[in-house]
């Protein structure tokens, strides 16, 4: 089956089908989210928090994202894979942008990568584009630079910031971008951005108008203790399991519980008395 393109997701906006997107890390978690019907996975520089321990996402690094990046890659066959560009990969000089962009599609077998900004980096996103990576965008909340944004809070509630984002995202549009993310911006602005825009918008903490939504992959099945913003719809809860289940393996093995005879393998009696 051929993988979901640029062009599926733009048919898809035009169309009202709403396109669901999910963060992915690694091969089992690509197989999952592949085979549950999200159209796009996520390689997101969250993987920096939820699977590597950082305190932001500030810390990823390439390395470590393109390690990530080929897992899922592996893990998925019509998904389309996006990678996040971490902090300073993209914001230094436009040569190290078109390096390490082309460096998720030459090495990590992504589709296309993600870039956090508005129209700061729409001459920037024109460049990649020119030179065949497709690129989302990604305005509203930007984690990496949460430190200059003063948190982790909602954005565009008065008049001169919510201008600058519906402006950022007809920047990015006009640049090329694909698509572009909308984190924790308020729903009926983002309802209006979408309306404004020909390329589809995914939401995170941004209502339902957007095209389509993201969440964390460790979110969705509660396996991240350590934060819970008020977007994330919590649809399981592993970790109480994944402790249980450790918890009564733990106890088995002290126990001599575990393992079982069924859990061995024999070999003849002769043989081993035969060594000494």
């Amino acid at each position: 089956m051929d993988r979901v393109t640029v062009s599926s997701l733009k048919e898809m906006k035009e169309a009202g089908q709403k396109i669901a997107m999910i963060t992915a890390y690694d091969y089992p978690s690509a197989l999952f989210a592949e085979e549950a019907g999200a159209e796009v996975l996520l390689v997101g520089d969250s993987l920096g928090m939820v699977v590597l321990g950082y305190d932001s996402t500030v810390p990823v690094t390439m390395e470590e994202m393109l390690h990530h990046v080929k897992a899922v890659v592996r893990g998925s066959k019509r998904s389309m894979v996006v990678a996040d560009m971490p902090f300073m990969s993209y914001q230094a000089s436009y040569t190290d942008a078109l390096y390490n962009a082309g460096r998720f599609l030459k090495e990590g077998g992504a589709q296309a990568v993600k870039l956090e900004g508005g129209g700061e980096i729409a001459e920037l996103v024109a460049k990649l584009v020119t030179a065949g990576i497709p690129v989302m965008g990604h305005i509203g909340l930007t984690p990496q630079s949460v430190n200059a944004l003063g948190g982790y809070k909602v954005q565009g509630k008065d008049l001169k910031t919510a201008q600058k984002l519906l402006d950022d995202a007809k920047a990015l549009a006009d640049a090329g971008a694909f698509a572009i993310v909308l984190e924790c911006v308020p729903a009926a602005l983002a309802a209006k951005i979408t309306e404004s825009i020909p390329i589809p918008t995914i939401g995170i903490g941004s209502g339902v108008n957007c095209d389509g939504q993201v969440l964390v992959y460790h979110d969705v099945l509660g396996m991240y203790p350590r934060m819970l913003p008020k977007f994330v719809k919590r649809y399981a809860d592993l970790s109480s399991l994944i402790k249980e289940a450790i918890r009564q393996y733990v106890q088995e093995v002290k126990e001599q519980q575990f393992p079982e005879e069924k859990h061995s393998f024999t070999m003849a009696l002769e043989i081993l008395e035969r060594i000494y």
